[in-house]
């Protein structure tokens, strides 16, 4: 929890951006075999049933193209990014047959590495052929990319198949180096792939910014950072090494680096909110700033951003369907995910089974607890009377271990506490994260 005994500025260097996996915005810890795919597909026949728009998610591997397969890359030791796109097909067909054709694709991401333009036309085709797409520019659909496998063209074939958000990852220089601004990363090739999306029309463009290496120092990461807001990307993930998005995991047999201290890396956080919010950009929580014209920013005005396991969304009463490795579902209560051993994936896809492996059911606190951190973390304010109503609780009763802390932050200037409202002010808006998470790790064991 919170450490009350610093001061509140003190925060931002011992906060980490809490129990959920960065990744996919749940809390994966909570998983057990004890859901599989059988609860899956119950849950997919509600969802036709009720007719409910959809959201999909494909994971690709890190590892696409043949060129750059190393022996160990798990997708390619096992017959290649081909082997794996018929194993994809072969579960989007199982998901996509107890899905109605009327269900709309509200929003779509495709993660992992960058696909060749033949394999990207392939997986498209497969996917329009099991779902209803929008026209028209109706959905939001985004794509990572690789800095160093795409270009022009494939921004090019990207857009051309739908995509209008883009996600951009800065990497690493290669080569050990030593602690000074040498470690600098050179903006250029960024900058021609911003380029690129702006000239082909793309809605947002986002940036992924790491820190905490131990070649990093706050000053080189406040020269990289202010490059990239050079650059003006509509919005930045900024996250820590330590527990980075699944993408810049390590694979097997990487070198995995050593990270700096936690003074530089409090200091090297505290930069980028200084200087993202200094240049008029939003912070909306788990590592996300955007710009105040960002969809994602208007969505939290007019109080219509959700959380879900796909991140910040404004399509949160969507149900969020994962296709891939490791890929995660959420629909209604239920969260699901797939194996991420690419040998059972394979194995029980070719027996014509689902590959989930484990997932979480909410129960009635679990749900209380969520809607909770949910509201308070997507309108930086929770009305404490509708959680009252709705459930039927005290609200200081139901949390009265969090209560006293909540005390405490209003105290230090971090949030406005009544016992109608819980407002987050402008110097707790970097603290966002663990405010919501004081409610996650709340024992429970006050009640009614």
């Amino acid at each position: 929890m919170l450490d009350f005994s610093h001061a509140p500025g003190d925060l931002i260097a011992r906060c980490d951006q809490g129990v959920l996996d960065p990744n996919c915005h749940a809390d994966t810890q909570k998983f057990h075999d004890g859901i599989g795919s059988l609860d899956l597909l119950r849950a997919l026949r509600v969802s036709r049933q009720k007719r409910r728009p959809i959201a999909l998610n494909v994971q690709l591997p890190s590892c696409l193209q043949p060129a750059f397969c190393s022996p160990r890359d798990v997708a390619c030791e096992h017959g290649g990014i081909e082997q794996y796109l018929q194993r994809l097909e072969q579960e989007i067909d199982l998901v996509g047959c107890h899905l109605g054709a009327e269900q709309r694709v509200e929003q779509f991401h495709l993660s992992g590495g960058t696909p060749t333009i033949a394999h990207l036309e392939r997986l498209m085709s497969h996917l329009r052929g099991r779902f209803n797409f929008l026209e028209h520019e109706c959905g939001d659909y985004s794509v990572d990319v690789d800095l160093h496998h795409t270009d022009w063209s494939t921004m090019g074939a990207l857009r051309d198949q739908g995509f209008n958000h883009v996600s951009i990852g800065v990497p690493d220089i290669d080569t050990d180096c030593d602690m000074s601004v040498a470690c600098y990363q050179n903006p250029a090739p960024i900058h021609s792939l911003i380029d690129a999306a702006r000239t082909f029309g793309y809605r947002s463009i986002n940036v992924d910014l790491g820190f905490g290496h131990a070649w990093q120092t706050p000053e080189s990461f406040a020269l990289k950072l202010a490059a990239i807001i050079e650059l003006e990307p509509d919005r930045l993930m900024v996250f820590d090494y330590a527990r980075p998005p699944r993408r810049y995991r390590p694979r097997l047999g990487d070198k995995v680096r050593e990270l700096c201290s936690q003074d530089n890396k409090g200091a090297m956080r505290q930069i980028a909110f200084e200087q993202l919010i200094a240049v008029g950009y939003h912070y909306i929580g788990m590592g996300q700033f955007v710009r105040p014209d960002d969809d994602l920013a208007i969505a939290q005005e007019r109080g219509r951003l959700r959380r879900t396991c796909d991140g910040f969304t404004r399509h949160g009463y969507c149900d969020h369907i994962g296709f891939g490795l490791g890929a995660i579902s959420q629909i209604d209560d239920l969260y699901t995910q797939n194996t991420d051993a690419i040998e059972r994936y394979q194995q029980q896809l070719d027996r014509g089974q689902l590959p989930t492996c484990r997932g979480w059911r909410f129960e009635a606190g679990d749900q209380i607890r969520h809607t909770v951190m949910e509201r308070l973390a997507c309108d930086q304010e929770l009305d404490i009377r509708a959680i009252e109503r709705r459930y039927g609780l005290i609200f200081s009763r139901y949390f009265a271990s969090v209560w006293p802390l909540l005390e405490q932050l209003s105290r230090d200037g971090l949030i406005e506490l009544s016992d109608r409202f819980i407002s987050i002010l402008p110097a707790g808006r970097p603290e966002v994260d663990a405010i919501c998470n004081l409610f996650e790790k709340d024992s429970g064991s006050a009640r009614h």
